[in-house]
């Protein structure tokens, strides 16, 4: 572990190699698998499981029951709702071994995933985007994209902050002020 300034609950295991950023806490009966990485100022909520491999940024809040399965990779501050399901394996069967087919799975920086969402493997959610409670994520989410449903579908904007941004060619925030503009199809900061 190597930082002095890490808390990790007497409850949980933390396998050697893993490599945990100052300030990082680890609740109740979790385990981070060797070789897994997270970074500085997390909060690992109860009963999260941090696979080998797995690599989380700086500032990512991971709520209870979530398990990160190698392959995942959160950029920097992801909230991760409780009890979010990802998987690594497209179409797994318990008798045929298919590690070698891992698919990556990454979330750029401050997405928001809702409690109970489902995010299949090998998908890309974008930077600020915001994926609803109980939504099946099975294609890339873009940047700043609001989207939930089974299967999700993009239903608006979000901004950096989080809230929803009005229609138009060039949204405004109405809390923070932020302005963006849509350019083919997408959205980014102005």
């Amino acid at each position: 572990m190597g930082e002095p300034d890490v808390f990790v609950h007497e409850s949980s295991y933390v396998d050697q190699p893993a490599e945990i950023g100052a300030g990082t806490k680890i609740w109740h009966f979790s385990h981070v698998m060797k070789d897994a990485v997270i970074g500085r100022g997390c909060v690992i909520g109860q009963n999260v499981l941090v696979a080998s491999g797995v690599r989380i940024g700086d500032g990512c809040k991971i709520q209870n029951n979530v398990s990160l399965y190698t392959g995942v990779v959160l950029e920097d501050h992801v909230f991760c709702g409780p009890s979010i399901v990802f998987t690594n394996v497209f179409n797994p069967r318990a008798e045929v071994v298919r590690k070698d087919e891992y698919r990556t799975t990454l979330v750029k920086r401050g997405a928001t995933l809702g409690a109970n969402a489902t995010i299949v493997c090998g998908v890309t959610i974008g930077a600020y985007a915001f994926v609803g409670a109980g939504a099946v994520v099975t294609h890339d989410v873009a940047d700043f994209a609001l989207c939930f449903g089974n299967p999700a579908r993009q239903a608006g904007w979000m901004c950096r902050c989080g809230l929803g941004l009005a229609e138009g060619a060039q949204p405004e925030c109405g809390a923070c002020g932020r302005r963006y503009e849509l350019h083919a199809g997408l959205l980014r900061e102005a």
